[in-house]
């Protein structure tokens, strides 16, 4: 059983950065039921153009049949602050003007993503997280959710992240960003401004998210003789115009710079301390060839985080390989829960 819904929330929100929304809805999704011990809540942070249908975006991992299957756990996936799948992003109207925000809307941080999270948590009455897992922008919610410490997270997984975001991930964001703006429509105050730009961002994301191999593999031409019309160049343009049909320009932009404010050491005594702050069991994943977020970024993760369990996995797709390779996936996180759950016997005996 699935149920989507939106808590409103009427007070007003601050954000890092001292800026106040005078309120906030949050559009969410959830899978099966909470029990009575409400200790069996699988709360799953999404990546940059997600939504909050998870068992959609991450098939073969959430989903009847699967690792994390309703049947058994309480599966919760909120829609980030500044998406327009229905939580309040640029879009939406400014109370103040009686238009929509665009790009008066204030700039959010990751670590605002992961205090929303803990808004429909109280909202839920939910005091306790079984497994918080993420992936990309999801696994930098997680670990800033973890870090705040404001809910019990029994375990812990991050996928294909990092604890900061690098100059090399910045530089990409940025050039998918001077991207939309070099499309003058993004500053016509209209829901589908930027879009030109935004299909040339999207362009620019994918060369990120895959791989030579997977290029090489997937979009080599079958003759010698052309000399235009290549396979990898319409696949470009199919890929962005398809994330256009489904998406805005104002929302990329907005959360581009989200991923860009991530690090976990900001206000702290450093981004190690920070890390080492977590207790959660803690699972980390990275993929071998991730062009994107590199393996040594995960690497430093499971070296910071007391006692994390640290697996690199080889993907032809490359970071897109965290929403792809669910059955290497499964086997990883299933031993790795077992494992904790076998700890956790072994704990309490003791304590007996």
């Amino acid at each position: 059983m699935s149920s989507t819904a939106i808590y409103h929330h009427k007070k007003p929100f601050k954000l890092e950065n001292g800026k106040k929304l005078s309120e906030l809805q949050i559009a969410y999704q959830t899978y099966g039921r909470l029990n009575a011990k409400k200790n069996n809540v699988i709360w799953a942070c999404h990546a940059l153009t997600a939504n909050a249908d998870v068992a959609d975006w991450w098939k073969g991992l959430v989903g009847d049949k699967y690792l994390f299957n309703p049947e058994e756990h309480f599966i919760i996936c909120a829609n980030v602050l500044g998406s327009h799948y229905g939580t309040t992003s640029p879009l939406n109207i400014d109370p103040v003007t009686g238009n929509p925000y665009y790009l008066s809307f204030p700039e959010f941080t990751i670590r605002d993503l992961a205090k929303v999270h803990q808004l429909l948590a109280d909202h839920l009455g939910i005091t306790k997280i079984k497994v918080l897992i993420g992936g990309s922008l999801g696994g930098q919610q997680a670990s800033e959710w973890a870090i705040a410490n404001t809910i019990t997270i029994e375990n812990l997984i991050l996928v294909a992240c990092n604890a900061f975001q690098t100059p090399w991930g910045i530089a990409f964001n940025e050039s998918q960003r001077l991207a939309i703006s070099a499309d003058r429509s993004f500053y016509s105050q209209q829901p589908d401004g930027g879009m030109k730009g935004l299909q040339a961002a999207r362009s620019i994301a994918l060369l990120s998210y895959r791989t030579y191999e997977a290029y090489n593999a997937t979009q080599v031409e079958s003759v010698n003789d052309k000399t235009g019309d290549f396979r990898a160049a319409s696949y470009q343009k199919y890929q962005g115009e398809k994330l256009c049909r489904r998406f805005n320009a104002y929302s990329y932009w907005y959360l581009t710079k989200a991923m860009d404010s991530h690090n976990v050491g900001r206000g702290r005594k450093s981004v190690a301390d920070a890390l080492a702050g977590i207790k959660s069991n803690t699972l980390v994943i990275g993929i071998e060839n991730d062009f994107l977020f590199p393996v040594n970024e995960q690497e430093f993760l499971g070296k910071h985080i007391p006692g994390a369990e640290f697996h690199s996995i080889k993907s032809a797709y490359g970071h897109d390989g965290f929403l792809i390779e669910t059955d290497i996936l499964t086997n990883i996180i299933g031993n790795f829960l077992k494992e904790s759950a076998n700890k956790k016997i072994v704990k309490l005996h003791k304590i007996a």
